[in-house]
């Protein structure tokens, strides 16, 4: 059914066609029957019920957040989550290259604030899989108070996430990567964690750090109390044959990320055994594959679910060893 609405999707703005999709699967969510069978995983203390997750971004608020696993998600990540509301960057702000299989996106963080994600999870009636929270600095917060913000969010979603995910790595937040530093990342990694009530803190990186940042930051997130780590996010590079759109400001996702992706899961595997999930770039079975090759334990879908469709979450799930 994917097949056949997506052309008439993919003729509107990307964000109208998110905003309409979301209005969909809320209305008809229900009609897809029973998940798949569990294929369990057991990660930094918790039980996955699958190799595959949702990638943050896709359900800032979790407004989806009890259809998810119905498509065959192993566990779900939400937000980002800032301290207060906050409406992102101005609109037009997500950008399609279809060619591709790739998107651009400067969102810039839009969500209705923590405390009302903490609300929607807490009217959850039933929770079948793990729900992670990634939470943010508010883009008014200077760097040197960012700390307090992802300790406020933490402690405030710590009681309705199974874990959570401290961001430093948007490239759409004005300075945000630099918090990726030794010195900021120990005050943040810390501080979350000590306000995460014991549950597990992972540390989302970017794509674009060189190796020896890389390895900096992944040994200083561990030293602070990182439970793992995910690699990674959105890049600002620009793969040559990407097309005139490719010019448009912001963070790329999808196909052509995932050769920068598996470097990365590699280069962060090298630096540690803790528990890692892979994300950008997934859209088949191979690209999935390759990710758990170089070292992920688990990987997450946003931009492929665009472009393949939900029958992408059962083809991963049921096929990844």
């Amino acid at each position: 059914m994917y097949r056949l609405i997506r052309p008439l999707l993919f003729t509107l703005p990307p964000e109208t066609a998110h905003q309409a999709v979301f209005g969909m699967l809320g209305g008809f969510g229900a009609l897809l029957g029973a998940p798949p069978r569990e294929r369990p995983r057991t990660l930094a203390g918790l039980r996955f019920r699958g190799p595959v997750g949702l990638a943050a971004g896709l359900d800032k608020d979790g407004e989806l957040a009890a259809f998810w696993p119905r498509l065959g998600f192993g566990f779900i990540e939400l937000g980002t989550v800032t301290p207060a509301p906050q409406p992102g960057n101005p609109k037009p702000r997500l950008f399609r290259l279809s060619e591709s299989g790739a998107l651009i996106n400067r969102m810039g963080f839009n969500n209705g604030g923590v405390d009302a994600l903490v609300e929607r999870l807490q009217r959850l009636t039933d929770r079948p899989c793990p729900i992670g929270v990634n939470v943010g600095k508010q883009r008014t917060t200077s760097l040197e108070d960012a700390a307090a913000d992802y300790a406020t969010c933490a402690q405030r979603a710590a009681p309705v996430a199974d874990y959570l995910v401290v961001n430093v790595s948007s490239p759409n937040t004005p300075g945000l990567r630099q918090l990726q530093d030794a010195s900021s990342l120990r005050e943040i990694v810390g501080r979350t964690t000590d306000s995460s009530l014991g549950k597990p803190v992972f540390v989302k990186l970017s794509p674009d750090l060189e190796a020896e940042a890389l390895e900096e930051a992944v040994a200083v997130a561990e030293r602070a109390g990182a439970a793992g780590f995910i690699a990674a996010n959105t890049t600002l590079s620009r793969p040559e044959g990407l097309g005139p759109r490719s010019a448009e400001a912001g963070g790329l996702s999808g196909a052509p990320l995932h050769p920068r992706t598996c470097a990365t899961v590699a280069a962060v595997r090298r630096a540690t055994r803790l528990p890692l999930i892979g994300v950008g770039g997934v859209h088949s079975v191979e690209s999935a594959q390759a990710l758990l090759d170089a070292g992920a334990n688990l990987i997450q879908l946003y931009t492929g679910l665009i472009y393949q469709g939900p029958s992408l979450v059962r083809t991963l799930h049921e096929a990844l060893p």
